[in-house]
């Protein structure tokens, strides 16, 4: 049987456009790009991004570079295959990162290498490529008038990246993206700018301002718990699971809480952190293993894995989310029930401290079918004292107030506050020293019984000045 064969080449320009849709945010795509310098051991990184006179970005590394073959190859769209053996320190997947990362942003891309005193220069032009109707791949013949060509010339070996004609950032944004670009390059490659892996620094900048290394677990405040590591093996690999509960903000000052919560806040930042080859993939979330809790958001868990085991943890070619196997989640699920019952309890002890009995205090807790009420407390002695003095009417009329002031005590605002700024809340500062004297004294000229004056002592108010009534 004759089988007639048609070619159908897609269309060109839609493809493209298709092609340039995966998805990358301007951070996550020079992410991407960072990895290539990483893994072509790179010790300096610069990055240089200006909005005039037209947008451009350039990633600049002073790795191995490139000769003429590696770079054309390099320059492939999937110059490898996500099932190749790779490199244990090689932080590609798919051989697309370089590509699709730049084009997402840009139109035209540039690569300049340069290896053993040879110097090449290739760029990819999408706007000729659709033009021409073939991927025709431009050899820069004119190397000096590349920008920042200077800076790969100089060096005995390296690469420039250069993205240009970006039509995915906006000029009115472009500060605001490299804000995000800073931030999410000191998290995601934190281990490499602190220099704990492979015994090798790399300084990376951006527009000359170095970028500082951010590690999300706090590990060396005194207050940040800790826990053990655990070492799991599927098949022929493992991987490693240690879990941190960081510092109530009662143990921190306000920048350093508000260093820890990042941008995004504690809430969303509570979870998982995957590291594939000590480089940060996807974090804050719970791969719906577990709910977002504000109980809870104290939590991070690191995972470490190699290269290897990409098959076991679905990562994607933006290598920015991830889709563990089932066998993985059963593990991740036995490893977390006992780390949320101990990141609870920082919280669950703070709650606590309302039944403390050793202390009399204005609110308290009381269980009202199943479950829990906050109540003033009537029998507080300034309560009692004043209750009594009061007429039949007023009586009526004071509980009745009280009552309201319980029923409409505003739980969502004061959660949405302690969950988002819980260092704005100033309600201790509401009753001055001075008061609190003036008060003292004028309970005193009352004679009070020795035993009125004990049950005061007992109270938040004259806790650590139990003097002001004896005096």
């Amino acid at each position: 049987m004759n089988e007639l064969f048609i070619e159908v080449s897609p269309n060109l320009n839609n493809f493209i456009n298709s092609f340039r849709e995966i998805g990358y945010t301007p951070e996550i795509a020079i992410a991407d790009i960072i990895d290539n310098s990483i893994s072509a051991n790179a010790k300096k990184i610069e990055i240089y991004a200006l909005v005039n006179p037209t947008p451009i970005i350039a990633i600049i590394d002073d790795g191995w570079g490139m000769n003429k073959e590696e770079l054309i190859e390099a320059m492939r769209l999937s110059s490898r295959g996500p099932n190749d053996i790779r490199d244990s320190k090689d932080l590609g997947k798919f051989g697309l990162g370089l590509k699709t990362a730049s084009f997402s942003q840009c139109k035209k891309l540039t690569v300049v290498s340069k290896k053993d005193g040879e110097i090449n220069g290739y760029q990819w032009d999408l706007d000729f490529i659709v033009d021409k109707g073939e991927w025709l791949l431009k050899t820069i013949s004119d190397l000096e008038s590349v920008a920042y060509f200077n800076e790969i010339r100089d060096k005995s070996a390296g690469t420039l990246v250069l993205l240009e004609e970006i039509d995915k950032i906006e000029r009115s944004d472009f500060s605001n993206a490299l804000f995000k670009v800073r931030n999410y390059i000191a998290l995601v490659f934190h281990k490499f700018i602190e220099g704990s892996v492979y015994n090798r620094k790399v300084e990376i900048s951006l527009n000359n301002n170095p970028i500082k290394a951010f590690n999300p677990f706090n590990e060396n405040h005194l207050a940040t718990q800790n826990l053990s590591e655990e070492k799991i093996k599927i098949n022929e690999h493992s991987f490693t699971v240690q879990p941190f509960i960081l510092p109530h903000h009662s143990k921190l000052n306000r920048d350093e809480y508000e260093l820890y919560g990042t941008e995004e806040g504690y809430l969303k930042t509570q979870g998982f952190y995957l590291y594939r080859e000590h480089r940060i993939i996807i974090y804050g979330t719970w791969w719906g293993l577990h709910r977002i809790s504000d109980g809870h958001k104290l939590i991070r868990i690191k995972i470490e894995i190699p290269n290897s085991m990409d098959e076991h943890w679905g990562i994607d070619v933006k290598k920015s989310r991830a889709k563990p196997s089932d066998v993985i989640k059963n593990e991740l699920k036995r490893i977390i029930n006992p780390v949320l019952e101990k990141g609870s309890r920082t919280y669950k002890s703070r709650g606590r401290k309302l039944e403390d009995k050793t202390i009399t205090r204005f609110w308290q807790i009381i269980p009202v079918n199943e479950k829990i009420r906050f109540s003033i407390n009537e029998e507080h002695p300034l309560f009692t004292e004043l209750f009594e003095s009061l007429d039949q009417s007023q009586k009526e009329r004071f509980l009745f107030y009280l009552k309201a002031v319980q029923t409409y005590l505003p739980l969502d605002a004061i959660q949405a506050r302690m969950q988002t700024d819980p260092f704005q809340i100033d309600q201790k500062n509401i009753l001055k020293p001075e008061e609190i004297t003036v008060i003292a004294n004028k309970l005193k000229a009352k004679g009070l019984t020795q035993e009125f004056i004990n049950n005061l002592l007992k109270t938040e108010i004259f806790k650590g000045i139990k003097n002001i009534l004896n005096e």
